[in-house]
C-alpha cells in the first residue's frame, strides 16, 4: 500500500537525547536501510535498485562519491545511499490538487522533512507573479517562457545557471555549454559551498585538485590521518576502506572536533565480528582538536619531521622525491621551523604529548594518506591548511606511491564530474578554447560568480534568472534569511528537480518546477534506452543507468530538457541539440573532444563500464605546475580567539540526512532522536554559561556592523565536544553565518568556524522550522 504524505508538519516536541554511540553501523544499519525500502518500494522494486545500485551495469549511487572498489560485492550500498535511493524511488507523487491547496506562503513555514515527504514532482509547476499558487503548465509553455526572460534580458550575465551533484556528466556537460554559449560563465555550483578550497590548496602544490590515491591505496597503507569527517553517516562505504587498512597492519588517526562514532569503531554487517563480535577498533589515536586548529597542527607535525632530519639527514626526509620533484624546501624549511609551539597549543587545544605521538606516527610510516572532508575545508585558512597537508605529505614522498597520497573526500555524488565537465565560472583558457573550437563559438572569457557573489548580485537586483539543475541553493546557501529575502527581486527562478524543498517555496517573482526523472530509473529516447557517467572522489569515471520505469508519465531527463531549452535559445548555432537528446554518445564523442583525459571515451564505457581518468602527481610523478615540479608553499596560520561568554560554532549533518534532505528526524550515532533543533556543548562549557543540559536557548551570532543573526528555542545537549566549541544542524544552522564569512582564497562560507553567544530562551522550537529574527 502506497504511504500517505503528512498534513501536518514535524516538531521537537518528541525529541530524545541519549548517549553517544561508540561504534558504527552493525545490523541497525541493515535494519535502517531495508526496511524502509520495503515499506516504501514493493519487493520487485527493492531488490531492482538493492543489486545494482554502484555496480559496473547498474546506477551510480545518488549520496555520496566514494569510489567503488575493483570488485564490487552483491551488495554494494549502505544504510544512506539505500536511503537515498527510497527517497528518490518513492512511487508516492504529489498530485495536482496540492498545489491549489498549498500556497507558497504556506509552504515556506514547512520543514525540509514535510516537504520532501510530498512526494515526487510529476507534472511542470509554473507561479505567475500576481498568484502565491503552483499550477500545472505543459513542457512546452514552460520552455518557451523560460526562452522569452532569456532572449529578453539586457544581458547575459543577468542569468545565473546554479547546479549540485545530483546530475550527471553528460547534463552537465550540456548546461555548462548552454550557459557558455548564451554568453555567461555565470555557473556556480555546491562545490563552492564545500569543496572549493581543496582544488585552491592542492593546485599550487601539484598542479590538480584532486584526489591522489586509488581506492586500494587504502590497503597498503601504514598510516591513515582522517581529518574533519564523519565516514559513518557522509560516507559509509569508506569505512571499508579503513578496515582494509587495519586488517593489513596499518593504523588510522582521527583528527576531529567530535569524538564521532565511526572514528572508533566499525561493525561490517557483512563480517562476523561485525555482527556478533565488537567490531574492528579504527582510530590507534584520536586528536581532540578545537575548531580551526588544524594548520597550527600540520605545521606542527611538519616541524617535528624537520627536527628529526636535522638530528639524522639520511632517514627521516625523502630527498629523492624532494630533489627531482619539489621546489621551494628551503623556504618552506626555515618558515616552518620558526613555528610558535605555544600558539600551537592554544590554537588545538591539544598537549605537546599528544602532538608528538602523532608526529612519531608519521615519521614511523613509509606511506601516508591523508583524508579529509568539509570539516577542513569550510575554515577561513581552509586553503592554506590543505597546502599545509600537501607540504606534509611531500616531506616524505607520499605523492604518487603506493598506499600514500592526498584524498579529499567529496562529500555528493559527481559533483567532482560536474567539474570536470566545465561546472565552474573559472574554467581557464584551454578548456574554453577547445569548446570554442568544437562548436564554433567564442565563450565569453571574463570570470563568473561562485555562489556568494551570485547572491550578493541578487541582494543587488542585478540578476533576473536564476536557473538551478536540482540543488537547494536557498537553503544550503549562508546566511540563509538574507537569501529568503533577496530571492523575491529575481524575475524568474527555474528549478529542474525530483522532489520538493525550500527553493521551490521561496522564489522569485514568476517561478518553474520541472519535474526530471530520477538516477534510478531508465532514460528512454529516440535511438532506445540511455545511459549516463559520474565520476567518483578518486576520478574514476562509472557507467550509470537506471533500471526502474519511471515513477509517472511525461517526465523528462535533464538532458531532453537542456536540449529543448538550447534550441529554443541558441537556434542555429553549431550546437546539435536534437542530435544529444536522441543519443548520449553523441554528447561523449563531443566531451572526448573538449576534455582531456576522455580518448575512446564511448568505447571504455560500453566495453569495460568504467575508467580512471589519468592524473600526472599519481600515475607518474610528473606535476602539471607552471615550473613542472611540485612546490612547498607557506602559509600562516590563524589563531581565532572567542570573546568572553563565546563558543566557537560548526554546522553539520544529522545521520538521517544527507546535504539538506531529511530522510528522519533521527541521528543515531549522536544519540539524537525525534528532533534536529539542538546545540550540542562541552558540560564544562554548559556550567560556565550559568546554563543546564536540556536548557531552552537561543543562540547568536554577530559581525561587525551587521544586526545579530538569532536561532531561538534550541534544546542544549551535553556532549563530548572540545571544550570551546559548539555545533548544530544544517541547514539550519546558515541563517548564522554571515554571507561575508569566508574562507580567504576561495569564498567559501566558513561554516565551521562561526563565533557565538548563548542565552537561556524562553520557549523551545515549536514548529517545522526554527524561529529566525
Amino acid at each position: 500500500m502506497t504511504r500517505r504524505p503528512p498534513t501536518d508538519d514535524f516538531t521537537d516536541a518528541h525529541l530524545k537525547v541519549g548517549p553517544p554511540h561508540t561504534w558504527a553501523v552493525g545490523l541497525q544499519a541493515i535494519e535502517h536501510a531495508m526496511v524502509p525500502a520495503m515499506g516504501e518500494l514493493d519487493a520487485e522494486r527493492t531488490a531492482k535498485v538493492s543489486f545494482s545500485i554502484n555496480h559496473k551495469k547498474g546506477f551510480d549511487c545518488p549520496s555520496c562519491a566514494w569510489a567503488n572498489p575493483d570488485k564490487s560485492k552483491p551488495l554494494e550500498f549502505c544504510e544512506n545511499g539505500m536511503k537515498s535511493v527510497v527517497w528518490e524511488s518513492t512511487p508516492v507523487t504529489i498530485p495536482t490538487e496540492f498545489w491549489s491547496q498549498h500556497s507558497l506562503s504556506e509552504l515556506a513555514t514547512k520543514s525540509e522533512y514535510w516537504l520532501g515527504l510530498q512526494g515526487r514532482i510529476v507534472e511542470p509547476m509554473y507561479k505567475s507573479a500576481d498568484s502565491d499558487h503552483y499550477r500545472p503548465i505543459g513542457w512546452d509553455e514552460a520552455l518557451d517562457l523560460v526562452a522569452d526572460k532569456l532572449r529578453g534580458l539586457a544581458t547575459p550575465d543577468e542569468a545565473v545557471f546554479y547546479t549540485s551533484g545530483r546530475i550527471t556528466n553528460e547534463p552537465a556537460f550540456l548546461f555548462q555549454l548552454f550557459a557558455r554559449a548564451f554568453g555567461t560563465n555565470n555557473l556556480p555550483d555546491c562545490s563552492n559551498m564545500c569543496h572549493e578550497a581543496t582544488g585552491a590548496g592542492m593546485t599550487p602544490a601539484i598542479g590538480l585538485g584532486k584526489s591522489t590515491v586509488h581506492y586500494d591505496d587504502f590497503a597498503h597503507a601504514d598510516l591513515v590521518m582522517v581529518m574533519g569527517q564523519n565516514p559513518g553517516t557522509n560516507h559509509p562505504r569508506m569505512l571499508n576502506a579503513l578496515q582494509d587498512t587495519k586488517v593489513n597492519g596499518g593504523q588510522m588517526v582521527g583528527v576531529n572536533v567530535l569524538p564521532e562514532a565511526s572514528l572508533m569503531r566499525y561493525k561490517n554487517p557483512q563480517k562476523p565480528i561485525g555482527i556478533i563480535g565488537d567490531g574492528l577498533k579504527l582510530s590507534d589515536q584520536f586528536v581532540h582538536i578545537k575548531i580551526g586548529g588544524d594548520m597550527h597542527l600540520i605545521q606542527a607535525i611538519a616541524k617535528r619531521v624537520l627536527l628529526a632530519e636535522e638530528v639524522d639527514p639520511t632517514n627521516v626526509l625523502d630527498w629523492d622525491f624532494i630533489n627531482a620533484h619539489c621546489e621551494n624546501f628551503e623556504a618552506y624549511r626555515e618558515h616552518i621551523l620558526a613555528l610558535d609551539d605555544d600558539e600551537v597549543l592554544a590554537a588545538t587545544g591539544l598537549d605537546a604529548a599528544e602532538i608528538e605521538e602523532l608526529a612519531e606516527r608519521y615519521l614511523n610510516s613509509d606511506a601516508t594518506i591523508i583524508t579529509w572532508a568539509l570539516g577542513i575545508t569550510q575554515h577561513r585558512k581552509a586553503v592554506g591548511t590543505i597546502a599545509e597537508i600537501m607540504n606534509l605529505l611531500m616531506l616524505k614522498g607520499n605523492i604518487g606511491k603506493p598506499g600514500a597520497g592526498a584524498s579529499p573526500i567529496r562529500g555528493h555524488s559527481n559533483v567532482q564530474g560536474d567539474r570536470t565537465m566545465g561546472i565552474w565560472e573559472q574554467m581557464p583558457d584551454p578548456f574554453l578554447d577547445a569548446l570554442g573550437a568544437e562548436f564554433g563559438f567564442e565563450p565569453p572569457r571574463a570570470h563568473g560568480l561562485d555562489t556568494v557573489n551570485a547572491m550578493n548580485a541578487i541582494d543587488r537586483g542585478e540578476i533576473r534568472v536564476l536557473f538551478s539543475m536540482a540543488g537547494n541553493l536557498i537553503a544550503a546557501i549562508s546566511d540563509s534569511n538574507r537569501a529568503d529575502s533577496g530571492i523575491g527581486s529575481v524575475d524568474l527562478t527555474v528549478s529542474v528537480t525530483t522532489k520538493l524543498n525550500r527553493s521551490h517555496a521561496v522564489t522569485g517573482k514568476e517561478s518553474l518546477l520541472l519535474p526530471v526523472i530520477g538516477r534510478t530509473e531508465y532514460d528512454e529516447q529516440a535511438t532506445g534506452r540511455q545511459i549516463t557517467t559520474v565520476e567518483d572522489t578518486v576520478c574514476f569515471v562509472n557507467q550509470s543507468g537506471g533500471e526502474l520505469p519511471p515513477v509517472a508519465p511525461g517526465l523528462l531527463s535533464d538532458v531532453s530538457i537542456l536540449c529543448r531549452l538550447g534550441e529554443r535559445v541558441l537556434g542555429d548555432m553549431q550546437i546539435p541539440w536534437r542530435r544529444f537528446e536522441a543519443d548520449y554518445d553523441t554528447i561523449r564523442d563531443a566531451i572526448e573532444h573538449v576534455i582531456p583525459g576522455f580518448d575512446d571515451f564511448n568505447e571504455r564505457i560500453h566495453r569495460d563500464h568504467g575508467f580512471m581518468l589519468p592524473h600526472p602527481p599519481r600515475d607518474s610523478r610528473t606535476f602539471p605546475t607552471p615550473s613542472g615540479k611540485a612546490q612547498f608553499t607557506i602559509h600562516h596560520p590563524e589563531h581565532v580567539t572567542c570573546p568572553p561568554g563565546r563558543l566557537m560554532l560548526q554546522t553539520l549533518r544529522a545521520h538521517d540526512q544527507h546535504n539538506t534532505t531529511m530522510y528522519g528526524l533521527d541521528d543515531r550515532y549522536r544519540g539524537i532522536s525525534n528532533g534536529r533543533f539542538v546545540v550540542f556543548l562541552h558540560p564544562e562549557d554548559i556550567a560556565e554559561l550559568g546554563l543546564e543540559d536540556g536548557a531552552t536557548v537561543d543562540i547568536f551570532s554577530e559581525w561587525p556592523g551587521e544586526p545579530d543573526r538569532a536561532l531561538r528555542g534550541y534544546r542544549v545537549v551535553s556532549y563530548p565536544t572540545k571544550k570551546g566549541c559548539a555545533a548544530l544542524y544544517f541547514p539550519e544552522g546558515n541563517a548564522l553565518i554571515p554571507r561575508a564569512s569566508v574562507a580567504d582564497g576561495c569564498n567559501t562560507p566558513t561554516s565551521k568556524q562561526v563565533i557565538v553567544r548563548i542565552e537561556p530562551g524562553e520557549q523551545p522550537v515549536a514548529t517545522g522550522r526554527p524561529v529566525t529574527r
